[in-house]
């Protein structure tokens, strides 16, 4: 028995993900907003805004890192105005860029599609439906587009959404950050809170009651909880299932769109105004 059960965790400790190096990189960062991991080939894409956030100068352009923190491309993908959120599916890179979604084909870093979304003011984060349907969000429009079947729509809008700006879909929701109504130097008087939509019949159910920061990049935790960062306050937030809150760790103003790795507790954060990326152990702080 005693070899059993030694063999046992052996076989565990043989199958588990190997631990990740923190690291950081300013090699090729020039305001980072937002960082994904493709699962299938193991390419850290992270978009690089250029400067101005609103501007569309042309400035904008996408990476591809190593995931340890090596820069392979600092300029794969050009011609963008102030690209934001990332969010991949199928062999398409989808891209938040200020009034466009773009579609990116991975496999030749060519820019495939461009879908207007019609009255945007402000588009930053991506998510992707079960059905194949991209939902980007309109942080100073209040109101979140659904790209399906070639046609971009209001999926839902109006102050009850908190300009939103992080998305997740998970299960049959959309799983929504809510920055709070944001003042002209991205400051806000009434911070947002953590919520819910139905996809179906998009009613909103609250994950946190009471507001819980500007927030803006999130991720699931893998165990029913979520990773959040409060661009404002410079934090990187544990949410749980049941809304309460953690701060995991502190910086400076800036903390963005994150990724978030649950197999290895490995948390991958662009400092957006320190012109930064870092990977962070998280393995201490969500168990």
């Amino acid at each position: 028995m005693r070899g059993f059960l030694a063999a046992l965790v052996l076989l565990t400790a043989c199958s588990a993900p190997a631990p990740l190096r923190p690291w950081e990189t300013a090699d090729g960062m020039d305001t980072p907003e937002s960082a994904w991991l493709d699962p299938d080939s193991g390419v850290l894409f992270v978009s690089q805004i250029g400067g101005d956030p609103i501007a569309k100068d042309g400035n904008g352009r996408i990476s591809k890192l190593t995931l340890d923190g090596k820069v392979a491309v600092t300029s794969w993908v050009t011609g963008l105005n102030a690209p934001k959120g990332l969010r991949g599916a199928k062999g398409t890179l989808w891209v938040a860029d200020i009034d466009q979604i773009v579609g990116i084909d991975i496999a030749s870093g060519r820019i495939a599609q461009r879908h207007a979304a019609p009255g945007a003011k402000f588009l930053n984060d991506i998510a992707l439906g079960p059905d194949g349907s991209v939902y980007v969000s309109d942080t100073f429009g209040s109101r979140i587009y659904r790209l399906k079947d070639g046609q971009v729509s209001v999926f839902a809008e109006g102050e009850e959404m908190e300009y939103p700006n992080g998305l997740l879909c998970e299960g049959g929701s959309l799983v929504v950050a809510g920055w709070g109504r944001p003042e002209a130097d991205f400051t806000t008087k009434v911070p947002g809170r953590l919520f819910k939509l139905d996809l179906a019949s998009k009613k909103k159910t609250l994950v946190t009651p009471q507001p819980a920061g500007n927030l803006d990049g999130l991720e699931s935790d893998g165990r029913g909880g979520y990773v959040v960062s409060d661009w404002i306050a410079g934090k990187v937030l544990h949410i749980a299932a049941d809304g309460r809150i953690r701060t995991l760790r502190q910086y400076k103003q800036g903390t963005a769109d994150l990724a978030y790795l649950p197999e290895r507790k490995a948390l991958i954060l662009p400092l957006m105004l320190e012109n930064r990326l870092v990977l962070v152990d998280l393995s201490r702080e969500v168990e």
